[in-house]
């Protein structure tokens, strides 16, 4: 009875692993077959007009260039960054190891959870409404990155959260047993520890960045203009989202559509292996 029993959980076993690659192999299948087909339909347009990733588009010279859209997404990712995870790990850091009323961090964390099921067309309406209008900002990429912050602000809470609450107590009691202060364990400690969840917040954050196009109509704008850093965070742009969108549905160009999501796709895989490699740094530099 015992040897039966065996038997049929090693079966059950099998049968459930089996599942889990069957899937496992589906969604790697559908990855890589959207990422070729993307790569199929985009690279030829960039072959062969390659000057569209270094000029301007201008109708009347017949130009078609998207320089502008990129960097208006590097200028939106880089500000809505550096607002974002500050505010965001540190008030995960608080709630999670300093905060001592459970019952306003139960509060805080299901407005979190929340904010994050609401749609981004939404964000886009109430960062209009905020930040455009409000605060006269008007629209440019300073307002949508600010909204960009609002609507990527509780991934960043839950992820680094979770990933504090991974580490175990006893190496928060090693370190106070040694005489650390609790900033000194959270820098030195707990932070290494978890860096790596942190930093998948950060790359789950990027790509919502890049692929959000919703909020941003609503907020930075759709010009095709080429501004340095500072003078383009205060004037309306179109990030490649929106350039898409707006050859796709409007203009009927799908040929530069695909070519603007091949190059979407290939700049998420450089800004992903990039996050990785400055989370190694980080990791180096915390824990010493």
């Amino acid at each position: 009875m015992i040897g039966r029993v065996s038997k049929n959980r090693r079966y059950w076993s099998l049968f459930m692993k089996g599942i889990c690659y069957f899937c496992l192999i589906v969604v790697a299948a559908l990855a890589l077959f959207m990422f070729f087909y993307v790569l199929y339909k985009g690279v030829p347009k960039l072959v062969d007009n390659p000057s569209m990733l270094v000029s301007s588009p201008s109708v009347r010279k017949n130009i078609e260039g998207i320089l502008p859209n990129i960097l208006n997404t590097l200028y939106i990712v880089v500000a809505t960054l550096v607002m974002v995870l500050p505010i965001g790990v540190g008030a995960a850091i608080y709630l999670t190891e300093y905060a001592k009323n459970r019952k306003m961090v139960r509060i805080i964390e299901f407005a979190s959870e929340t904010l994050s099921g609401i749609p981004s067309i939404i964000y886009g309406l109430v960062g209009m409404l905020v930040f455009v209008q409000f605060f006269g900002f008007g629209t440019c990429l300073l307002a949508g990155a600010m909204t960009l912050v609002v609507m990527n602000l509780p991934t960043i809470m839950s992820t680094t959260q979770e990933s504090l609450k991974t580490v175990p107590q006893s190496y928060r009691e090693g370190a106070f047993a040694l005489g650390a202060g609790k900033w000194r364990v959270i820098r030195t400690v707990v932070l290494p520890t978890c860096i790596n969840g942190i930093i998948t917040g950060c790359i789950l954050t990027v790509g919502r960045i890049l692929g959000e196009s919703a909020a941003l109509l609503f907020t930075a704008g759709l010009a095709h203009k080429i501004y340095g850093f500072i003078q383009g965070l205060e004037s309306s742009g179109a990030t490649l989202t929106v350039a898409l969108y707006i050859y796709a549905s409007e203009r009927g160009q799908f040929d530069i559509a695909y070519a603007i999501a091949a190059i979407l796709m290939i700049l998420t895989l450089l800004i992903n292996l990039l996050t990785v490699y400055m989370a190694k740094l980080m990791k180096k530099g915390i824990g010493e």
